[in-house]
């Protein structure tokens, strides 16, 4: 048992850190808005991700195997929304912060939740850590719970290295022209996961 975990936050692991739509939005985040104020978005994303495992795990999942029609609705809407995303990331306005001014608006923590909804790699990973990692009969739901403690390890873990690593860029972007680089060029990233979702 206690191998058949470590092997699951391997493959956690591997999904979690690489970059795709999720830790994009945390790295655009945290360089535009700081590390803590990234938090609420990484806890929006960790408690989608537990949603969809549960969804997979009780049957949901198998719905989507079994009617592939709904997996291509499940990539069109997820395609629709990353490419919102993107517009939104890429044509962010530049904002001077000021002590005496509000401070903008980070994304909020639902959007993170959304994200995961219709998020195809999302849906992919908790099918592949149900598939691979669960144990059948009466050991079915203790291993489930192992992979939900699993997804949230690891999406902390990772979380938090994309936000730092946004919000140490976030440093440099002291000029108008810095800041909208940036954002142009997370959008584009952003942009070029749908790609991950049709291959």
């Amino acid at each position: 048992m206690e191998t058949l975990f470590f092997s699951m936050l391997g493959f956690l692991w591997v999904a979690a850190i690489t970059p795709g739509p999720n830790n994009m939005l945390l790295t655009s985040s945290g360089a535009n808005y700081g590390f803590m104020r990234t938090i609420p978005l990484m806890i929006g994303i960790m408690l989608g991700m537990q949603c969809i495992l549960l969804l997979v795990a009780f049957g949901v999942g198998s719905l989507i195997l079994l009617y592939p029609a709904l997996h291509l609705i499940l990539k069109i809407a997820g395609s629709a929304y990353l490419l919102w995303l993107a517009w939104k990331i890429g044509t962010a306005t530049y904002e001077k912060l000021e002590t005496d001014a509000p401070p903008p608006v980070p994304i909020p923590f639902w959007q993170g939740g959304l994200l995961q909804v219709i998020n195809p790699k999302a849906w992919l990973m908790a099918l592949g850590a149900v598939a691979s990692f669960s144990l059948a009969g009466a050991q079915y739901l203790h291993s489930v719970v192992l992979i939900s403690i699993g997804i949230a390890l690891v999406n902390i873990v990772a979380g938090i290295i994309w936000i730092a690593f946004g919000s140490m860029i976030g440093k440099l972007l002291r000029s108008r022209r810095a800041w909208t680089i940036f954002n142009v060029f997370m959008g584009l990233l952003t942009a070029a996961c749908v790609l991950l979702i049709w291959h």
